[in-house]
């Protein structure tokens, strides 16, 4: 027997205000047309003046409490990826833990930025694997509208705000590929390519800072990386992209989603795809099209699940899971 890290609920927020691509057509030398073409998006979610990432996150959390039917004091901790958190210290995570009536756990943020999930997800994993927790919280949550500079068309037309919660439970196990939860998981990270994508600013410049993107570069390493590491995580666990039945990719562009599935070896119906509706949310993009692949009614229980990402850094991984 075997411990294992089993889904048991996801929940996802958007914020109100629904940005289409006609509304950069005013300020930017742009077009729906182009945007759509060149990224697959069709529209994104903005967050209201005031609207923080730590209180998108907490009405995440909420909705997957709901769903697994636990309370947040249920929970031993509780894992925030974001890379725009309110505050440069305390962490985001903190803040959710106070919001959702959590005092008996722990919380901290992690930082991959658009693969922030999958490390936040494997370090919950570890967490259980050793006994440490039983029940973890892992919340993507972004609010890239604030970090973007809104003359630049190739960067500013491609993001969103929205965040995303999954629990994970301890459970007993065979210890096979037919295993329910987390079965395998591939990290990687290379800081030679940190020039591809990075905001210029932080503590070092004593300012926010936007967006900065070498976007057919990043393309390139995207569509290679992407299908290497998911093609690493499968074989961990004896598995081939044949036994998938959905992946979910970071939702950053449709011809990076398209092209990774093709080199994975994956049809696109088995592939679930929210970028029209969401742009690129960062960390939160993940949990954002598995809980709505949920909601949709296509992520069944028992169901093998194959999501993988790659952020600025760069840094990339994976996770095998069965639903």
């Amino acid at each position: 027997m075997t411990r294992r890290a089993v889904v048991k609920g996801v929940g996802h927020y958007l914020p109100e205000r629904v940005v289409p691509n006609a509304e950069f057509e005013k300020t930017l030398d742009t077009s729906d047309e182009w945007i759509k073409t060149r990224s697959g998006i069709e529209r994104r979610h903005f967050a209201a003046p005031g609207e923080t990432t730590s209180q998108m996150a907490t009405q995440a959390a909420n909705a997957a409490l709901k769903m697994a039917g636990m309370a947040g004091d249920d929970l031993d901790a509780i894992i925030v990826a974001t890379s725009t958190a309110d505050m440069t210290f305390p962490s985001a995570a903190t803040m959710v833990q106070h919001a959702i009536g959590n005092s008996s756990g722990y919380a901290f943020d992690v930082q991959a930025v658009c693969a922030g999930f999958i490390y936040a997800l494997s370090n919950a994993n570890a967490l259980i694997m050793s006994g440490q927790a039983e029940r973890v919280m892992v919340i993507g949550a972004e609010t890239f509208s604030r970090i973007l500079d809104w003359q630049d068309r190739s960067t500013c037309v491609l993001f969103g705000d929205g965040a995303g919660a999954l629990i994970l439970e301890a459970a007993e196990a065979a210890g096979t590929s037919d295993d329910r939860g987390i079965l395998s998981v591939d990290l990687n990270s290379d800081g030679q390519y940190k020039d591809l994508l990075y905001v210029n600013g932080g503590v070092a410049t004593q300012n926010t800072g936007v967006i900065q993107m070498e976007g057919p570069e990043l393309f390139r390493h995207a569509v290679e990386k992407l299908a290497q590491t998911a093609h690493t995580a499968l074989d961990k666990v004896g598995l081939t992209a044949d036994d998938v039945d959905w992946v979910v990719p970071h939702q950053a562009n449709i011809r990076i989603i398209q092209s990774t599935a093709k080199k994975l070896g994956v049809e696109m119906d088995r592939v679930i795809v929210t970028v029209q509706d969401h742009g690129n949310t960062s960390a939160a993009s993940i949990p954002l099209a598995l809980s709505t692949g949920v909601q949709s009614g296509k992520i069944k229980p028992g169901d093998l699940v194959v999501t993988e990402a790659i952020g600025g850094g760069l840094a990339w991984g994976s996770v095998v899971l069965r639903w």
